[in-house]
């Protein structure tokens, strides 16, 4: 009896101790995977941060690596379009942006739209590549051969690069009826910058209300154009609103259609100057009172709208000699 419990009592110790092994292995593996799974998942959060960078074109901006898009549909509700310009243009609403075309000129007076944050965090869906007639516009709008052999590109309104975020979106800023007659060196430089200082801050402060369109000082235009007559701008705008939060702000752009080496911020006016020179009513039912239209209107403060140095010197050094 003694012997029997003697070696009963040895094979319990040997048991426990087994017990206690396995116990401190499987705490040990346990432990390893979660440090091997939350390396993991830093490691592919912050390769979807860096691919969200480099997709939507930001060399400025630091995105957030928890980052997760979500959002795959910015369209707004016509209702919702309280920041739309008055004049007497033919309305016409997409999914993703709303113009007033302006019919002898076979073009948009105006283009709107929100640009957010969000949208931009979107991975960018492949650029299109055909230009197509606008079907909604009453008498039809230009079409793609007429601007072809004319010396004059198709430069958009809506950016494409604002419209990246789904294929419906991109398709429609190759409408025609987003198209103004812009020559290269214009399309390809100071207009690109604007573009992608644009988008800098619509990341930055969350969204913006982007209002783009041609100015003609000539009554008399140059046309161009095989089947419908085109009228060549001698200038373009670009309003930006800032509405969000409680840092609101406004700024317009009025630049000369040309080539051009000068700063950005020297093209910076207020939207009562883009309003004298179209005779357009840019956010007639947008403010909440007069006060509020008047101050945002009126005045403006570039140096509260960071444009990229880099970008400047790019287009100066090789934008406008390409």
């Amino acid at each position: 009896m003694a012997k029997f419990r003697s070696n009963h009592s040895r094979s319990n110790r040997k048991d426990n101790f087994m017990m206690r092994a396995v116990v401190v292995t499987i705490l040990l593996v346990g432990a390893l995977v979660f440090v091997f799974l939350k390396g993991f998942n830093s490691s592919a959060s912050d390769t979807y941060a860096e691919s969200s960078k480099r997709d939507n074109g930001f060399r400025e901006v630091q995105y957030e690596s928890d980052y997760h898009a979500s959002h795959s549909d910015f369209q707004e509700p016509i209702a919702e379009r309280n920041y739309l310009p008055k004049d007497d243009a033919e309305v016409i609403y997409h999914n993703y942006y709303t113009l007033g075309y302006n019919e002898p000129y076979e073009q948009a007076s105006w283009v709107a739209y929100k640009l957010t944050k969000a949208s931009l965090l979107e991975p960018n869906v492949k650029r299109a590549k055909n230009f197509r007639y606008d079907k909604s516009i009453k008498s039809y709008s230009a079409v793609h051969k007429d601007y072809s052999h004319s010396g004059y590109t198709r430069g958009h309104l809506a950016p494409a690069g604002d419209m990246a975020f789904n294929t419906t979106a991109m398709n429609e800023s190759f409408l025609m009826s987003n198209m103004s007659p812009q020559i290269r060196p214009f399309n390809n430089g100071v207009w690109k910058e604007l573009e992608e200082n644009v988008r800098d801050w619509a990341f930055s402060n969350q969204e913006l209300y982007v209002v783009s369109g041609p100015v003609f000082y000539d009554d008399n235009p140059e046309f161009i154009g095989q089947r419908n007559k085109i009228a060549v701008p001698d200038a373009f705008y670009k309003i930006l609103i800032d509405n969000y939060g409680a840092d609101k702000k406004a700024v317009a752009f009025l630049i000369p259609h040309e080539k051009t080496d000068t700063h950005l911020r020297d093209f910076a006016v207020s939207i009562d100057e883009v309003e004298r020179v179209t005779g357009i009513d840019f956010f007639s039912t947008f403010f909440e009172s007069d006060q509020d239209e008047e101050k945002m209107e009126s005045t403006f403060n570039v140096k509260r709208w960071k444009i990229s140095e880099k970008r400047y010197k790019q287009r100066v050094n090789n934008w406008n000699k390409e």
